[in-house]
């Protein structure tokens, strides 16, 4: 018998734990250091969190469903930068966007699931279309934007990849 809450509750820790790890990796990345265990937590997480995330009852395409693809499309280029190109020439920067935006859309997610779930943050935007919500995620999106710049400028000062 499938059991919601406790299918919510994996979906729900594994994205924290991707989240967290996410955000570790492109700190990294910032540094000019390649992470290997927090990477491959990272990938392993975001990837069953993405997966997961269909496995929630539903009867038609959901705004998230959109996220869930271009975050696992963001993770292919990211897992295939780096496990197979070995970030060299093109896939370097590849890697770092590609890892960047598929912890942006973790972010995104994460806002969003707090102003729907969190009653103070429900109250400032019950429908997630007034502005409170929007400038939230432009919050979040803003910051993700610096992260990559930064992070394309520190690996690219890296002498090492491993």
């Amino acid at each position: 018998m499938f059991n919601l809450s406790a299918f919510t509750a994996v979906h729900t820790g594994l994205s924290v734990v991707a989240l967290i790890a996410g955000l570790l990796l492109v700190l990294g990345l910032i540094r000019g250091q390649i992470l290997g265990t927090t990477a491959a937590l990272y990938f392993v997480t975001s990837v069953l969190t993405s997966a997961t995330g269909f496995g929630f009852p539903f009867t038609h395409f959901l705004p998230s469903h959109g996220v869930g693809i271009l975050s696992l499309l963001a993770l292919a280029v990211a897992l295939y930068a780096r496990y197979s190109a070995h970030l060299a020439g093109f896939w370097r920067g590849s890697y770092v966007i590609a890892t960047s935006i598929s912890v942006f859309f973790l972010a995104f997610v994460a806002v969003a699931q707090a102003f729907a779930k969190l009653p103070a943050l429900h109250a400032l935007a019950p429908t997630q279309a007034e502005p409170p919500f929007a400038i939230a995620e432009g919050a979040v999106l803003l910051m993700f934007v610096v992260l990559t710049v930064m992070a394309l400028k520190g690996l690219r000062n890296s002498t090492t990849l491993f």
